[in-house]
């Protein structure tokens, strides 16, 4: 009797610490839980819920002080062109570098969160009357613009913010977010890398914006926007020698929208390479009524260039249409070629291994240097209009002078852009140009028009040759 009370005794202890061990391992798991959450499983940051969670005790906090709270909407820039040329471990490692800048910058001051794939959120309490919120945004903005080493790369993006204050612009967390994150769009449409406070103006814009952008992506699904296409002249005979294929918008009710206002636009919604795809398509087929020899140029954006891809994409429509790929010339800005010269140096060269070539558009006007145009080997050159159109000054001429005689040098045909006077057509012969472009020689036309000057070319080509004879 007395040894099964011991066994009882023994079996109660064990199921008494069975137990706390099930209770224990429970109560980690619901903390576990919770932690998931309330946390971003990535940055480990708080999500979204804790933002709302914690927003009214903020701004109970403000009005029982004499503190305003304030919120920053983060959008990264140039973020989804890393995820889509890098990968998404790339991009997750980006984040989490992210994440970290965020809260050295913020430290004990208040809360950030991540509220989406690359949106972050700040809310913290700040003096009004002060540039305190200006301040922050700017320090934010100079963190994230940092380079990012992942995987032996340097990798650069950018930031825009959003500010919001209460009780100025809103007194409940959800419209506050809101109206910072109309600030956040306001400042995208301005052009990145900026901070912007909310104001009751914006709305209207950003509706503004949104069905602009709505009207885009079904533009380009349906083909409304279309290539237009201005020649390209041999100054040596005025001959046609190809036609530079550009984007042209005809809006049913607002007529038509310039190229820079929506390929931005198309470039930020991730659409810049659908577009591309259907322009060069599109100029691959118009070109069938053209010579056999006569170029076709397209404009890729720096977005494009970061893709290792382009060079099949781009020799699939070739195929596709039957278009010989030594007719086509990629033209490239200065600006693009520098954020990331050794990858774009492997995109232009698999451009040229297919039999496309390359020209350097807009050169005086970036960035580029004598190194960037040996390692880069580019088949042609393209002088900025601006030097072109103040040949009457000196200073120009001697630029215009000088990069002819860089392109002949390198072996690299140079054309003259936003020619409008014969008079400058005939300084570009003397200074050895040998091909231009620009409203003296035509403006950009459509397809069928295109074909009709190659037409009109050729019957004034035969009347010269039997006047000889």
């Amino acid at each position: 009797m007395f040894f099964g009370g011991i066994g009882a005794l023994v079996l109660a202890i064990r199921r008494a610490a069975d137990l706390a061990r099930e209770i224990r391992e429970r109560e980690i798991a619901e903390a576990h839980a919770l932690s998931l959450a309330r946390h971003d499983p990535l940055t480990g940051l708080a999500n979204r819920r804790v933002l709302q969670d914690e927003l009214p005790a903020l701004l109970e906090e403000a009005r029982s002080s004499t503190s305003q709270c304030v919120v920053f909407v983060i959008d990264l820039d140039h973020f989804k062109p890393i995820n889509d040329v890098y990968g998404h471990d790339t991009g997750d490692a980006v984040l989490v570098k992210v994440a970290s800048r965020l809260q050295r910058v913020v430290g004990a001051r208040g809360l950030v969160a991540r509220v989406g794939g690359d949106e972050f959120v700040l809310a913290m309490l700040q003096e009004p009357g002060t540039d305190a919120p200006s301040r922050t945004a700017i320090q934010v903005i100079r963190a994230l613009s940092a380079p990012y080493e992942v995987g032996g790369r340097l990798l650069e993006l950018g930031a825009t913010v959003g500010i919001a204050r209460a009780p100025v612009d809103a007194t409940l967390g959800d419209d506050l977010l809101r109206v910072a994150d109309v600030a956040m769009y306001d400042g995208k449409r301005a052009g990145k890398g900026t901070h912007r406070f909310f104001h009751a103006d914006m709305d209207q814009r950003l509706r503004a914006r949104a069905m602009l952008e709505a009207e885009l992506r079904e533009a380009i699904t349906t083909g409304d926007i279309t290539p237009y296409f201005q020649p390209v002249i041999a100054l040596c005979d005025d001959r046609i020698i190809g036609f530079e294929a550009l984007a042209r918008w005809h809006h049913p009710t607002r007529g038509t929208i310039p190229p820079d206002e929506f390929i931005p636009i198309a470039e930020d919604l991730g659409l810049i390479d659908a577009l591309s795809q259907r322009i060069l398509r599109q100029g691959c087929i118009a070109a069938s009524d053209w010579h056999w020899d006569t170029t076709l140029s397209i404009n890729i954006s720096p977005v494009q260039l970061k893709d290792s891809w382009l060079a099949a994409k781009f020799l699939a429509i070739l195929q596709e249409t039957g278009f010989n790929p030594q007719r086509l010339i990629v033209e490239v800005s200065e600006n693009a070629i520098t954020d990331d010269i050794q990858h774009a140096a492997i995109v232009l060269a698999s451009l040229q291994n297919v039999g496309i070539r390359v020209a350097l558009d807009d050169f005086g006007k970036g960035y580029s240097s004598f190194s960037h145009l040996r390692e880069l080997k580019f088949d042609y050159l393209k002088i900025d209009s601006s030097f072109v159109e103040s040949m009457n000054t000196a200073e120009s001429r001697k630029i215009v002078s000088a990069v002819a005689g860089l392109g002949k040098a390198l072996g690299m045909p140079v054309t003259a852009e936003g020619v409008e006077s014969a008079e400058v057509a005939d300084a570009l012969r003397e200074l050895g140009c040998e091909h231009a472009q620009g409203f003296l020689f035509g403006r950009p036309v459509a397809a069928i028009e295109a074909a009709g000057m190659v037409r009109s070319y050729d019957d004034r080509a035969e009347l010269l040759k039997r006047s000889a004879r």
